[in-house]
């Protein structure tokens, strides 16, 4: 089966509600075949803030809620350190199904092609169109290509506002897993370096 894409399972009433409901029967691309289930955004929908990662994660998948693995906690120090609270932000991801492979009883992330990214962008410009954030977080470079296209560059615009309708302040950073696989001498300056690109948006907030 090929990637046949998400439009076609959207619902007719378009509210959060009813979105997290379709794609829970979402078979636009394969990723579903071995997924444990959709992981679909969480928040209200009148946050002032919304983040998107990449794909749900082993822990996420499994319990089906986004960013409560080791990424998420990375995320939650951040916010704390920040004075963001969690449950005024809309969390959501680019993917809405985890693609791992085994290796022996762990199952590793895999990044989503292309295809899978674009097979799901309906579900994530609906999550966006109706939440309308004030400011719109992107985290790691398949999210920012997902919203922003294939020629967008993370290391090059990273932590600085984006000239773009998707949000009044559009802003891109790394993803909070990216801070886990830094260098054990390096992890306190890369996760400093991801709560100074987050800075930005809750300054505007505020």
């Amino acid at each position: 089966m090929a990637c046949t894409g998400a439009g076609q399972f959207l619902p007719e009433r378009r509210n959060l509600r009813a979105l997290r409901e379709a794609a829970a029967g979402c078979r636009g691309c394969r990723l579903y075949e071995r997924a444990t289930q959709t992981v679909f955004g969480e928040g209200l929908k009148r946050s002032r803030v919304a983040m998107v990662g990449e794909t749900p994660g082993d822990r996420e998948d499994r319990k089906g809620r986004v960013f409560v693995g080791p990424a998420g906690h990375v995320l939650d120090q951040a916010f704390e350190e920040l004075g963001i609270d969690r449950r005024e932000v809309y969390l959501t991801n680019a993917v809405k199904h985890f693609k791992f492979e085994e290796r022996g009883k762990r199952r590793i992330h895999q990044t989503p092609t292309k295809a899978e990214v674009d097979a799901c962008l309906p579900w994530l410009r609906e999550e966006l169109r109706i939440v309308r954030p004030e400011a719109l977080v992107l985290m790691g470079a398949v999210a920012a290509k997902a919203l922003l296209g294939q020629d967008f560059r993370l290391t090059r615009e990273r932590g600085r506002p984006i000239d773009s309708d998707l949000a009044e302040l559009v802003t891109v950073t790394v993803h909070p897993a990216a801070v886990l696989r830094a260098p054990d001498d390096r992890r306190e300056a890369e996760r400093q370096a991801f709560i100074r690109d987050l800075r930005l948006v809750a300054e505007h907030v505020r």
